[in-house]
């Protein structure tokens, strides 16, 4: 079965993580890819990992030129994914970096409403957005959770305005847990194998998500033509404990 088959899908952040295991399950179902990144480096890795069977574009989510210039390349297209992101302020509140902050903001949420801007030129009516949210707008880190939690949790909100605002398109929000990417590493280095194994015991699910497990969140908010304005957990059950 190829259930995409015929559709192109831009998938943002897709030279690692989340966004490339999004881009080949998409492969495997049949579409069109075109991934984005920031580094060229990563984004030749992941063509090659993906056996050159993707287009990979170089864009900076907080460059609205960039973006502007992504959807130009792009054309027409019938869904854009974004799973772009950058390690999380993570400061107590009175110690916060607020320049870093900026830069959060910047490239998670203002780098969303961009990417949302420029996309309606070439999205297909009917098509849809999926941005990502995440586990911290529901478990926060305490303390230090209070910033990433409102980014976090404001997508619902964009997601919900821009349906109606986009309709027929379509605007979801895809919020996982733990997932293991490259960012664990830069955030918390070796000790990541501690932290994992720790959740891995406390989750229903019983492990950390591979983004292979998350990916078949964002091909389900592509075929699901009555599903607009919703955010879809998937994880592992981490909300619950």
């Amino acid at each position: 079965m190829a259930p995409l088959k015929g559709q192109k899908i831009v998938v943002v952040g897709g030279s690692s993580g989340i966004g490339l295991g999004v881009a080949k399950a998409a492969l495997e179902g049949g579409a069109e890819v075109v991934i984005v990144g920031r580094s060229p480096q990563k984004l030749q890795a992941a063509e090659k990992r993906l056996g050159g069977r993707v287009k990979g574009i170089g864009a900076d989510m907080i460059k609205e030129a960039d973006i502007a210039k992504l959807f130009d390349e792009v054309g027409a297209f019938d869904h854009l994914v974004s799973t772009a992101g950058t390690p999380p302020p993570n400061y107590p509140i009175g110690d916060t970096d607020m320049e870093f902050v900026r830069g959060f903001v910047d490239n998670k949420l203002i780098g969303a409403v961009m990417l949302a801007k420029h996309a309606v030129r070439g999205l297909k009516k009917g098509g849809s957005m999926i941005f990502t949210s995440g586990i911290n707008k529901d478990r926060p880190p305490v303390p230090g959770g209070s910033v990433v939690s409102a980014i976090a949790g404001s997508f619902s909100y964009f997601a919900r305005a821009l349906a109606q605002e986009l309709a027929p398109t379509r605007v979801n929000i895809v919020s996982p847990g733990w997932v293991d990417t490259p960012m664990w590493d830069e955030l918390v280095g070796e000790a990541k194998s501690g932290y994992f194994a720790a959740m891995a015991g406390r989750v229903p699910a019983g492990k950390v998500a591979a983004p292979a497990d998350v990916a078949p969140a964002y091909l389900y908010l592509m075929e699901a033509e009555f599903m607009t304005g919703e955010t879809i957990h998937i994880d592992g059950g981490q909300r619950l404990v």
